[in-house]
């Protein structure tokens, strides 16, 4: 993805999470880019530092990337459930930063271990259980391999730490484009 492309996605991110924080629907973005109409799947993550206040997204898109985005972005800011009880407020917009993983098709994998430190993520699934941790997880906590599949077992899936090595549970991995910026710092549309 070219820079003007990550720009316009941050752009309408930006718009989608101030609308959201201020209870008015966000804007339909539209674009004439061809890789901004691509369905693929995305997540938007909020920080406010180094504190999550926000992370949703889909694996797969039946609507164009950009409007996955703003979707994205205005679910994470006011939809996440682990922050419902202390929402966003507007106050605290100029704080936050927005992250934007664009992803790859999912891909099974018989080897769990074959995954690639910083650049794969996971989905792990076991029966109803599913758990997923974006790739960049992996080198911000500083976990190995064994250390990133059962964390994402464990704590996103709710399985036993050790699940990943069963032949009933499926390995998917995937990478993704990441690119973040300050809220501030993004130019309003």
């Amino acid at each position: 993805m070219e820079e003007h492309q990550r720009q316009t996605l941050l752009k309408t991110a930006k718009a989608a999470i101030v609308a959201a924080i201020s209870g008015v629907r966000p804007p339909r973005p539209t674009s004439e880019d061809a890789a901004l109409n691509e369905k693929c799947g995305c997540f938007v993550t909020i920080k406010k530092g180094e504190r999550l206040r926000g992370c949703l997204g889909q694996f797969e898109s039946r609507v164009p990337l950009i409007s996955l985005v703003s979707e994205m972005a205005a679910s994470s800011a006011t939809r996440d459930p682990r922050f419902l009880h202390i929402p966003i407020t507007p106050d605290e917009l100029d704080a936050l930063d927005i992250e934007i993983s664009v992803l790859s098709p999912l891909q099974k994998t018989e080897d769990p271990l074959s995954l690639r430190l910083g650049v794969d993520g996971i989905y792990i699934k076991q029966g109803y259980a599913s758990g997923c941790l974006l790739p960049q997880v992996a080198t911000e906590m500083g976990w190995s391999k064994e250390e990133f599949l059962s964390y994402c077992c464990q704590y996103k899936a709710g399985l036993r730490p050790d699940a990943w090595k069963r032949s009933d549970t499926e390995v998917l991995l995937f990478s993704a484009e990441v690119f973040r910026a300050e809220m501030k710092d993004i130019p309003s549309s």
